[in-house]
C-alpha cells in the first residue's frame, strides 16, 4: 500500500502539479464560500423537479411511460439536466409543451452555479492581490501586507 502511494506521488512530481496548489486552494475557498448559496440553489432545483414530475404524471398517461410519480420525477431530472435519454417521452401536446419549458429552464439553470462560484473566485482573488501601486515605478499587484515594492524595492 505504501509503495502504491509513493507511485501516485511520483505521478504528481512528473506532472509538476505542485505549481497549481495555490490556484486549487483559491478554487476550494470559493467553493466553500458559495456552499450555502449552492445548497439553496439545489433545494430550488429539487423542488422544481418534484413539481414538474408530478405535473407530467398528471398530464401524461401510463402508456407514455409515466407510470408513477417517481418515474416522472426521474424523467424531469433527466430533462432538466439536458441529458435526455429518450426512454420516456411525452406524447400529448400539453406534455410536450411542458417538456420544452423544462428543457429551456434546464439551460438557464446551468449558468446559476457557475455565476455563484465565479463571483466568489473574483472576491477571493481581489483579497489575495492588492491594487496598491508603487509610487516609484507605478507597478501594481503587490501583496496586501507588503511594505516594499516587489519590483523596484521602494517603500509603499
Amino acid at each position: 500500500m505504501v509503495i502504491r502511494l509513493l507511485r501516485v506521488l511520483r505521478i504528481f512530481r512528473v506532472l509538476k502539479l505542485m505549481q497549481y496548489v495555490g490556484e486549487a486552494r483559491l478554487l476550494m475557498r470559493a467553493m466553500r464560500a458559495s456552499g450555502r448559496k449552492i445548497i439553496v440553489f439545489l433545494f430550488v432545483v429539487i423542488t422544481l423537479v418534484i413539481i414538474f414530475g408530478s405535473l407530467m404524471y398528471i398530464i401524461e398517461d401510463s402508456q407514455s411511460g409515466f407510470t408513477s410519480i417517481p418515474q416522472s420525477i426521474y424523467w424531469a431530472i433527466v430533462t432538466l439536466t439536458t441529458v435526455g435519454y429518450g426512454d420516456i417521452s411525452p406524447q400529448t401536446g400539453l406534455g410536450q409543451t411542458l417538456a420544452a419549458l423544462i428543457m429551456i429552464i434546464g439551460y438557464a439553470i446551468i449558468a446559476v452555479p457557475t455565476g455563484i462560484v465565479t463571483a466568489e473566485l473574483t472576491r477571493g482573488y481581489k483579497k489575495s492581490v492588492s491594487t496598491q501601486s508603487c509610487p516609484q515605478c507605478s507597478a501594481e499587484g503587490h501583496d496586501p501586507d507588503a511594505a516594499y515594492c516587489k519590483y523596484c524595492g521602494a517603500i509603499l
